[in-house]
């Protein structure tokens, strides 16, 4: 199976939110046979949340997301993915990480953090089969789909500072001055559990018109909220995704997929497509409570064979 930028099933490192993704994506999400998450918890962890964030971007980012991700107007878009039986998401409280402001991160960095949680203890209250953990990157900060790490040190609650690597040592690699807002994932630990996440990038526009990650909206919590609504509906419809990818010598390893195309694109990639313009499926939207607007990226529909929602009523199952 390959990947929205050509690669393996999740080395599967897809150009997500990229304005370059597979222009040929008009296919419908499949069901592989690997889990789903019908109930979702989820936790927004924000590196450098001692320094870096304001208070009030915290507030923004938790309270609409949690909002997104209540709506039932846009859950009823995601139920034909699950039978349309009931799904719900729980947003547990975020949590400042502390003591470091690394200037690259890479996916070997986020599946240290997540280890190293697990392995002192601060995960242990959590239902872990069901609870993603969202790894929010400070202002600056370049994410990459590199496997090494880029930070020397674990992730720690003192002061202790990461040795972080230039820019441009990581330019090899897809990062999200090049486009990359974020991607989901696993890791295991020694002991065989499994921890869920999402890396996230504080997409902005710099002064000299460059970019980190995909600055829709000129408020970056906005683009923060949207790219981790891309993310959630990813994990909680195809979490098992780089456990495919880990089991990629195995002839049978789709069966850890859930609801995924043909070519290997999951229901928040479809919609990115070279020909549509990416503010028309990254927007605010009305929630159906009528308590205002959120921003959000619309995700795949098969019953619309297109991005959709929100819609007031459950699509009919085929």
């Amino acid at each position: 199976m390959q990947s929205a930028d050509g690669g393996d099933s999740e080395s599967y490192v897809r150009r997500e939110f990229s304005d370059d993704a597979n222009a040929a994506s008009s296919e419908d999400l499949k069901y592989r046979g690997g889990r789903t998450i019908r109930d979702l918890f989820y936790v927004n962890l924000y590196i450098s949340g001692d320094t870096e964030w304001t208070a009030t971007d915290v507030e923004r980012i938790d309270s609409s997301l949690s909002a997104a991700m209540r709506d039932a107007h846009l859950n009823n878009v995601l139920l034909q993915y699950f039978n349309n039986q009931p799904i719900s998401s729980t947003a547990l409280p975020s949590h400042p990480l502390v003591g470091y402001t690394p200037k690259v991160v890479s996916r070997g960095d986020i599946q240290n953090f997540a280890g190293y949680l697990h392995q002192q203890g601060f995960l242990k209250t959590y239902d872990l089969k069901n609870t993603v953990f969202n790894f929010l990157l400070p202002p600056g900060t370049v994410l990459t789909a590199d496997n090494s790490r880029a930070n020397g040190q674990q992730a720690s609650g003192n002061s202790q500072a990461f040795e972080s690597l230039d820019v441009s040592s990581a330019s090899e690699q897809v990062n999200s001055t090049q486009g990359l807002g974020g991607y989901h994932g696993s890791v295991v630990t020694a002991n065989g559990v499994r921890i869920y996440f999402t890396a996230d990038v504080y997409s902005q526009r710099f002064a000299n018109k460059a970019t980190n990650g995909i600055p829709v909206f000129s408020d970056p919590w906005k683009n923060i909220v949207a790219t981790l609504y891309h993310q959630l509906i990813e994990a909680r419809t195809d979490p098992d995704v780089e456990e495919a990818n880990r089991q990629s010598s195995d002839l049978n390893t789709d069966r850890f997929l859930g609801w995924v195309s043909d070519s290997g694109q999951e229901i928040g990639d479809i919609p990115i497509r070279a020909d549509i313009s990416i503010s028309s499926v990254i927007r605010e939207i009305p929630l159906a409570d009528g308590s205002g607007t959120v921003p959000i990226q619309l995700p795949y529909s098969n019953f619309a064979r297109g991005p959709e929602g929100p819609i007031s009523e459950p699509h009919p199952l085929p």
